[in-house]
């Protein structure tokens, strides 16, 4: 059974930091595609950074240079380091499995940004 975990959310000030945490169980980790995603109030669910096996990233334009997506195959956890955090980047985070047929999702860690 496919269980995601995400941890590291809570409330910050603008400019501050947070680091997401994305435990993954029941799955072949390190053979395996990460993607971190928000969605905030009233958005769609969008992808904000993706971490193949092999350690290759890639971010979406709104958080290049300020976001920073890692693994850990060793802890089965994928991370997200987030600096220099803007008010909208107020959302909750998820991470999943990439390339599957079907979509597994955990609960989410909520951010907020203060302004």
């Amino acid at each position: 059974q496919v269980q995601l975990v995400e941890s590291g959310g809570g409330l910050v000030q603008a400019g501050g930091s947070l680091r997401l945490a994305c435990a993954a169980s029941g799955i072949d980790f390190s053979i395996n595609a990460f993607g971190w995603y928000r969605q905030a109030p009233r958005k769609q669910r969008e992808l904000v950074a993706a971490i193949t096996s092999g350690g290759y990233t890639n971010y979406a334009d709104s958080v290049k240079g300020r976001f920073t997506i890692s693994r850990d195959n060793a802890k089965n956890t994928v991370y997200l380091q987030m600096n220099k955090l803007k008010h909208e980047d107020t959302a909750v985070y998820y991470c999943k499995p990439e390339g599957w047929s079907r979509a597994y999702w955990g609960r989410g860690t909520q951010v907020t940004v203060s302004s």
